[in-house]
C-alpha cells in the first residue's frame, strides 16, 4: 500500500473547506457532478478519500483546477 504523503492530506482539507464554503447542499453539488451523494459525506466526514476522477469532478463543479506541482 502506498504511503500517504503529507500533501495528500493538504488536497483533501483543501477540498473539504472548498465543499462546505461553496454554498452549495450536498445534493445540489452530488448531482451536478455525477457522483453519489453519500461519497461526499463520508469524504466530508473523514471516514474515506476520493478518488482522483471524483476529485476533478467535484473541482469542476466548484469551478477549481487541479495542477501537479513539481
Amino acid at each position: 500500500m502506498a504511503k500517504k504523503r503529507k500533501t495528500d492530506n493538504d488536497v483533501q482539507e483543501q477540498l473539504r473547506e472548498a465543499i462546505a464554503g461553496c454554498g452549495l447542499s450536498l445534493n445540489q453539488l452530488s448531482q451536478a457532478a455525477g457522483i453519489d451523494r453519500g461519497l461526499l459525506s463520508r469524504f466530508l466526514r473523514h471516514e474515506r478519500t476520493l478518488t482522483l476522477a471524483v476529485v476533478a469532478k467535484v473541482s469542476k463543479v466548484l469551478g477549481l483546477s487541479l495542477v501537479k506541482k513539481g
